[in-house]
């Protein structure tokens, strides 16, 4: 999965700590998102998005070969 969390934290100046720390994750759940090594759960993804103030489809691009 890719991802924009990175770009959109980015434009926010929040760290992977401080968003780990919002949303309720370790810093490391977060850098595997942000490394498309890690799929969220719904729950995180809608998390990430509300935070990031932006939609689950902003933050998360399925790949086609995903579908």
């Amino acid at each position: 999965m890719k991802t924009r969390m990175k770009e959109y934290r980015a434009r926010l100046g929040l760290t992977q700590e401080k968003l780990a720390e919002m949303v309720g994750v370790r810093r490391e759940t977060i850098i595997f998102l942000e490394q498309g090594k890690y799929n969220p759960s719904l729950k995180l993804a809608y998390g990430i998005a509300r935070v990031l103030g932006a939609t689950i489809e902003d933050i998360f691009i399925l790949d086609d070969k995903e579908r």
